[in-house]
């Protein structure tokens, strides 16, 4: 989602340990528990009590989309293959009208960085204060926080990608199934791939459908989330109803570790070398992390 995957972390955002909106626990303590425990690598559902929240209908959601900024707004045609070359293209609708219109609409959208607005700010950084300390005690500080909201017409296809974030897709209305792929298995993501993503290339991923047998479905409804480890394949199948789904999520020092390890390997390949892929968590790439940091301060990468 956040396509600057390399750039150095910034400052911590100041996150509440506790209580989301309207001082209401939305993961309740089994929820925050269980999620401590698989956490960060191990996908898995959980429970929300989000609930039908104001900020979330579709006409908050279409006023929304036209405060935000061109570049943080996307949508595209729902009737896509799983595997798509460059962008599909919207219905030639208005976001305004798309959103408005999704149960009819033929689309899926995505309102990007809605902590932009004060009020879903408030929203974002509530529900990740409710994680926060199953979050750090296992990745260290929670960096740069940024919140997504899908709007999907009835069937609606978000194709195959991969995102650099911690992912936790809460469904608000409608059903879809998410089908992830083990992260960090060349197979499903080369590494040349993510090398290219991570100096400003695309997140969408090549499809093979004998790819499918591997991936794990994961069905959600409302007040159910799925958890999504970063740079996890994934596709997405909306359900038969429209759906509203709101994406929360972080970094962590080793996840813009990774990245920066794979800015490495990009130049380290250009040399004509076959360099290792970064580690997994706990594996920190603390060292190729740092020298690809000075070749970036020293200006001689991009």
């Amino acid at each position: 989602m956040d396509s600057t995957a390399t750039a150095m972390p910034a400052d911590q955002t100041k996150i509440p340990r506790h209580t989301g909106p309207g001082n209401a626990a939305i993961f309740d303590a089994a929820t925050r528990q269980r999620f401590g425990q698989l956490y960060p690598e191990q996908p898995h559902v959980l429970a929300h009590a989000l609930g039908s929240h104001p900020l979330l209908e579709l006409d908050s959601l279409a006023a929304l989309a036209g405060r935000l900024p061109e570049s943080s707004i996307e949508y595209n045609r729902g009737d896509l293959p799983i595997g798509v070359d460059g962008k599909p293209g919207a219905t030639g609708l208005s976001i305004e009208d798309t959103i408005r219109r999704i149960a009819s609409a033929n689309s899926w959208a995505v309102l990007k960085n809605i902590e932009q607005d004060p009020a879903y700010e408030v929203l974002l950084l509530g529900l990740l204060g409710e994680l926060r300390g199953e979050i750090e005690v296992r990745t260290g500080a929670m960096l740069r926080p940024q919140g997504f909201v899908f709007i999907s017409s009835p069937d609606a296809v978000t194709p195959y990608h991969f995102d650099p974030e911690h992912n936790i897709l809460l469904q608000v209305k409608g059903s879809k199934v998410m089908t992830q792929f083990p992260a960090g298995d060349a197979r499903f993501a080369p590494d040349e791939v993510h090398e290219t993503y991570h100096s400003g290339g695309a997140r969408e991923l090549r499809w093979q459908d004998d790819f499918a047998a591997a991936g794990q479905e994961f069905a959600i409804g409302p007040g159910e989330a799925v958890f999504v480890p970063v740079m996890a394949p994934h596709f997405v199948r909306n359900g038969p109803d429209s759906s509203i789904s709101l994406s929360i999520t972080w970094r962590s020092d080793w996840s813009f570790a990774e990245a920066d390890a794979r800015g490495l390997n990009r130049v380290l390949r250009a040399a004509g070398l076959s360099p290792a892929a970064p580690g997994r968590w706990p594996r920190t790439n603390r060292t190729k992390a740092n020298a690809y940091r000075v070749l970036r301060k020293l200006g001689a990468v991009d």
